[in-house]
């Protein structure tokens, strides 16, 4: 078998202007007779110099399908590809890689669209979240936008309605008021344009296919007038940068909240509060009420302050540090009185510590509520409730949510959640 000598060039372009090559993939072109290149840039790239080129040019009009594959093997010599930005990175580059020996291939990566999109917005990118959508689900960008990063970049796919799915899911998650919606089109090229899109109107008409959507977080600015009384939604409240999941949905919260039958007046311990946001919004149901907060996380008390701020409400203390302490030397004047406790974010054994140290000064009718995601830890957890005369109810919470896809919506499970409710008899 003969062996292959030829290159295949893989050059990374974020402009039309021939002038913008390095002298040495100029060279390259005026060396190089077979030059393939996107469909919408072939004409463009015809035009360019033809001085000092050896031989005559072979242009194949590239749509990044088995037509190029095929095309690049029937060439005995050297060969150039044109593509965007940096060919290894959601490009060209791959699909190459798999259909030839690396041997052959030399890559040339410019900018990648990113990157000059965040150069032109002025905001620097490196804890940026990085996806595309081109020719893809979306259900990683649905992943993606839960998670909440500082700032999302995501390539779009126009023929699959990139922009207006990117536009439903901020609408189905309620994060319309968080990001900045930024509309970057035909990065690096003549015609380039930056637009801030506001997603209460309809997008404009004249959007290039060549587009790029970046999401930029911004402060909640929300008036308190604005925030519901009632199923506060999960934007609204900040939590912590790396651990967005310790939030209790807005679903969940609701039952649970629910399931505490909140009194007009008495203390509510919130024990393993994260943020705050079960133990805040009674506050804000039931002001009259005094609340306690607890959680073991370096950052909660201030975290907790924040969130209180925002819904203009003001817990009676917040403790930081870890409940088995507090348990070991607790002497407290919001113990009496005691008339809710919210369990969460500690192993069995700490649960059911806290159920027999704190339930002899529960009132009569007071209500214990722990949301859980351990089925092991349901028998134990009912038993120590009933040893205390607690009437125990178990309900399972399991909700779904509609999201857009190319193909329509699909329903996206949030993870099941047990509660377990202990109502004291005596």
């Amino acid at each position: 078998m003969t062996e292959i000598k030829r290159k295949i060039h893989i050059i990374g372009i974020n402009s039309l202007d021939f002038k913008e090559l390095s002298l040495k993939l100029q060279t390259l072109f005026f060396e190089t007779s077979s030059i393939a290149a996107p469909e919408n840039y072939i004409e463009k790239i015809k035009l360019w110099p033809k001085n000092n080129t050896q031989n005559k040019k072979i242009f194949f009009a590239s749509k990044s399908d088995h037509n190029l594959i095929d095309w690049l093997k029937s060439q005995k010599k050297d060969a150039i590809v044109f593509s965007r930005g940096d060919p290894l990175w959601f490009g060209i580059g791959r699909i190459l890689i798999e259909n030839f020996p690396r041997n052959e291939l030399n890559f040339y990566p410019s900018n990648t669209c990113i990157q000059l999109a965040f150069s032109k917005l002025k905001i620097p990118w490196q804890n940026t979240s990085l996806l595309s959508i081109h020719g893809r689900d979306s259900y990683k960008l649905v992943e993606t936008l839960k998670a909440k990063p500082t700032s999302l970049a995501i390539i779009t796919d126009s023929k699959n309605r990139g922009l207006e799915i990117i536009k439903q899911n901020l609408l189905e998650l309620k994060l319309t008021d968080f990001y900045e919606y930024w509309l970057c089109e035909d990065i690096g090229f003549e015609n380039e344009k930056i637009r801030k899109l506001d997603l209460q109107n309809d997008f404009p008409q004249d959007i290039s296919n060549l587009n790029i959507v970046v999401l930029l977080r911004k402060e909640n600015h929300k008036n308190k007038k604005d925030i519901p009384l009632f199923g506060l939604n999960d934007s609204i409240f900040k939590t912590f940068e790396d651990r967005p999941n310790l939030l209790t949905k807005r679903e969940i919260r609701i039952q649970i909240l629910a399931d505490l039958e909140l009194p007009d007046n008495g203390t509510i311990w919130d024990i393993g509060a994260g943020c705050g946001s079960i133990g805040l919004e009674a506050l804000k149901l039931r002001p009259n009420l005094k609340l306690i907060c607890i959680d073991k996380r370096l950052g909660s008390k201030n975290l907790i302050i924040e969130n209180a701020r925002i819904l203009g409400v003001s817990p009676t203390d917040i403790y930081e540090g870890d409940i088995k302490n507090f348990l070991n030397s607790y002497q407290n004047v919001h113990i009496s009185n005691l008339s809710r406790i919210i369990i969460g974010g500690c192993d069995k054994k700490t649960k059911i510590q806290i159920i027999n140290n704190f339930s002899k000064n529960l009132n009569s009718g007071g209500i214990i509520a722990l949301p859980l995601i351990d089925i092991e830890a349901i028998n134990d957890l009912s038993a120590a409730l009933k040893e205390n005369d607690f009437e125990v109810n178990l309900n399972l919470i399991q909700t779904y949510k509609s999201l857009s896809i190319a193909e329509g919506i699909r329903l996206d499970p949030n993870n099941p959640v047990f509660i377990l409710k202990g109502k004291k008899l005596i």
